[in-house]
């Protein structure tokens, strides 16, 4: 048994019905579980599910039998967040869906021993062992299999030639090469096994009541860090770790501290925050601000330090210890980031302390570096950045291919023009399930692009067909409570605005880019889409009665003043809105105001006097894109703006991508099949 099998042993769990935990022949026994934190356990919702309904009501009514020292104790836990949770509870599904997890509270067990996670994703092929509990040679008892985790399938690890046995669904599977956690059995093929990775678990930070799987992993970092600095001789991980190779510099101890600090701030509101710090680290490191190749989505403080790991500068002296000087660098700037964000309310002193401490042998830039971000009045260094959002989101929509289905692709735009691809379906969706559909694709490219309180705005790339689709009502979590009806929609929390997908398929035309240069420059003033509509001119007494043709639109248009923007009382997705529309586009307008609303709009005259006014306050394109969000968000309380319900804006710079010759990056392995 190697060091690390003898320290899962204790960690494990047996999961029963109530009361069932000596029972030696297992009639009433389901799985196995193992404690993450004192009063945390990790196992698979099927697993649970064997409890029926009273396990998804939130009752304690998950039997589990645990070690602590040599004594064999039973109590009851209460499944906390679990993902799928079955729509049906007294009729759970044969197959579980990926991830299939749940998280337990188990009071009473201060005591219980626990695993070490792993802060990163495996890298196969690896060596593992897979442990549970088993009866399959008769009575309960102890199992584990030494493997190989080959791959991927996309989302589950694949082991090959060994598989858990029967009963250990829901145990760990122990990375021996990072000493560490870094997934848990689900299942069993034809020819190995299924694992859930510990990067599954990001997924129930966003489920309702999700902070407590934050609480669970700072309890897990305080555990760690607790028996490391015990004096007591019994094994622990962070020393069975440090017996590892390649374990200098910033290694297991240095980490065991690092996380503990960290588990004692306010937590980091989404990925895009944690990702932004760690942007700047790595541009600080490699000299360059290139954005990194691979996206990812850490939800802790921690796994954000686990990302930078072998780091290459090929301009700095390359004995340096990288991986050293970036987790320094990332404590600092996580210490300046939330000193900016909550002042002396979070306490960052004991983590400033460590990590002027364990900077003593730095070198002078990083030491000035650090010495910058950690001090309270002082500048802050060239490395970081102005308080923005990470990126915003592209959501890309093709005109339909197969039985009117549109493809679709979601990604994030890091620089304003580098691209990294996150979800897709090539296949694509009806015109009815769009918001269905997209609803967890967008919030999770929000997540992402967000960073702090700056929110990633949201760029439609439309067909034409779909420019009155109302994305800006969409809401991207279903409601769980009646107060949900008011929550904010996706455009009075954040910009939204549409863009053109069809003429990003070629070379920008010189009206384009002259006129996107003019709406930069400003000033804005409206002009009618369509010259006819009552309420367009500024005498609404003498509107023309003649339907204007698509080339009397188009020449109009193509003949007015830079800084025009057209304004339309209605939809443009169809009829004759779309008509002037296509006269806009192809005159080069980057700009246009309309309403996605019924034709039917009794105030026209006062849309088009309020929407000069809007043009001629926001003075330039950059000054629009906030007003209209503002109107969004007031509109529907105010009886005074109701001209502005509905409103949509065209906001497309010519040399944004998906424009061709853009660089993208490619997704994620497991990422992009949707």
């Amino acid at each position: 048994m190697s060091a690390f099998d003898a320290l899962v042993r204790p960690a494990l769990v047996r999961i029963a019905a109530p009361g069932g935990g000596y029972d030696p022949l297992g009639d009433r026994y389901w799985g196995t579980g193992f404690f993450i934190a004192p009063g945390w356990v990790l196992t698979c919702a099927h697993v649970v599910a064997e409890g029926g309904s009273a396990v998804w009501r939130s009752e304690p009514a998950v039997g589990i039998t645990w070690e602590d020292g040599k004594t064999t104790r039973e109590t009851t836990g209460t499944v906390v967040l679990a993902l799928p949770r079955p729509d049906r509870p007294e009729d759970p599904p044969d197959r579980w869906a990926f991830p299939d997890i749940a998280l337990l509270r188990v009071p009473g067990t201060q005591k219980a021993s626990c695993v070490r996670l792993s802060e990163r994703p495996a890298v196969w092929p690896a060596a593992v062992s897979l442990h549970g509990w088993s009866r399959e040679t008769g009575e309960l008892g102890i199992r584990h299999v030494h493997g190989t985790l080959n791959g991927s399938d996309g989302q589950a690890l694949v082991t090959r030639g060994v598989m858990p046995v029967e009963g250990c669904s829901g145990g760990p599977v122990v990375d021996h090469a990072q000493g560490a956690v870094v997934g848990l059995n689900k299942g069993r093929g034809a020819d190995g096994g299924a694992v859930v990775p510990v990067t599954a678990l990001r997924a129930l930070h966003d489920l309702p009541g999700g902070e407590a799987m934050g609480e669970a992993l700072r309890a897990h970092d305080r555990y760690h860090l607790a028996r490391y600095r015990s004096l007591d001789d019994r094994p622990d991980w962070t020393r069975a770790q440090l017996l590892l190779p390649g374990t200098q510099g910033a290694g297991p101890g240095l980490r065991t501290q690092l996380h503990g600090h960290f588990a004692e701030l306010p937590a980091p509101t989404a990925p895009g925050e944690i990702m932004n710090l760690i942007d700047q680290v790595k541009a600080w490191i490699r000299d360059d601000s290139l954005p990194d190749a691979l996206e990812d989505d850490p939800r802790t403080w921690s796994e954000g330090a686990g990302l930078l790991r072998g780091l290459r500068a090929p301009r700095r002296d390359e004995a340096r210890d990288l991986d050293l000087d970036a987790v320094l660098l990332y404590a600092a700037h996580v210490v300046r980031h939330l000193a900016g964000r909550y002042g002396e309310r979070a306490d960052t002193a004991g983590l400033t302390r460590w990590i002027v401490d364990e900077s003593g042998d730095a070198d002078r830039h990083l030491r000035r570096e650090i010495d910058r971000l950690v001090t309270p009045g002082r500048p802050a260094p060239l490395s970081v950045r102005e308080p923005r959002a990470r990126a915003d989101v592209l959501l890309e929509i093709d005109t339909p291919r197969y039985d009117r289905r549109y493809p679709w692709r979601v990604k994030l735009l890091l620089d304003g023009h580098t691209v990294s691809p996150l979800h897709c379906d090539d296949r694509g969706v009806e015109r009815a399930r769009l918001r269905e559909t997209l609803r967890e694709p967008l919030a999770d490219a929000l997540r992402r692009g967000d960073s702090g309180a700056h929110l990633a705005a949201v760029e439609a790339v439309l067909p034409r067909e779909l420019f009155d689709e109302p994305l800006d009502t969409w809401r991207l979590e279903p409601s769980q409570e009646p107060e949900d009806a008011w929550s904010a929609t996706l455009g009075q929390r954040r910009i939204v605005v549409i863009r053109d997908a069809r003429r990003h398929d070629r070379e920008p035309s010189p009206e384009w880019r002259d006129r996107w240069e003019a709406a930069e420059r400003g000033p804005l003033r409206a002009a009618p889409l369509r010259a006819e509509v009552p309420g367009a001119g500024r005498d609404a007494h003498t509107a023309r009665v003649h339907r204007e043709t698509w080339a009397e639109t188009y020449d109009r248009l193509r003949e007015a003043e830079g800084g025009i923007v057209p304004v339309y009382c209605g939809p443009v997705g169809s009829g004759d809105g779309l008509m002037a529309m296509n006269a806009a586009l192809t005159a080069g307008h980057p700009l246009a105001l309309w309403r996605t609303g019924a034709h039917d709009h009794t105030d026209c005259e006062e849309f088009h006097e309020r929407a000069h006014r809007l043009l001629l306050k926001a003075e330039s394109a950059q000054g629009l894109r906030n007003p209209v969000r503002s109107l969004r968000t007031r509109a529907p309380d105010r009886s005074a703006l109701a001209w502005a319900e509905t409103i949509a804006v065209l906001y497309d710079p010519p040399d944004r991508p998906p424009h061709g010759g853009r660089l993208e990056v490619p997704p994620l392995l497991g990422e992009g099949d949707e």
